[in-house]
């Protein structure tokens, strides 16, 4: 399984050290960032991957919030006793996932086209 950066590259990025549990942790999702930057593209630069892959990382390993690992949304109440969440199928809280921008550094959808759908009928004289 390819990974783009290391873990040293996380912390520095963060600016703190991590402990072995969060160095574990930070290999493991390394590993899920180069999956999700390779289904995306394969030929991106080597400096884009780092890139990439530091800063999904890093937002997953920076999140702090109460709001459970894998929800993107959240609402808590007080004395009324009252929890929502939203779990989404990607993008959310404690995983990683690629933003926009992290899609564009990659050189994904920067491609402008068109195609024909007739381009295999041929002319004929009549």
């Amino acid at each position: 399984m390819s990974t783009y950066a290391t873990y040293t590259d996380i912390q520095t990025r963060l600016g703190r050290t991590f402990d072995q549990a969060e160095i574990n942790i930070c290999n493991q999702l390394l590993e899920r960032a180069g999956l999700e930057i390779d289904s995306y593209n394969v030929n991106a630069s080597a400096d884009a991957k780092k890139s990439v892959s530091i800063e999904a990382v890093s937002r997953a390993m920076n999140e702090t919030s109460d709001v459970p690992m894998g929800a993107s949304q959240g609402t808590m109440s007080a004395l009324g006793y009252s929890q929502s969440w939203t779990m989404p199928s990607g993008g959310s809280v404690g995983s990683v996932y690629l933003s926009k921008s992290d899609k564009r550094i990659l050189g994904y959808g920067n491609a402008i086209g068109a195609s024909n759908p007739l381009s295999f009928v041929t002319r004929q004289s009549v």
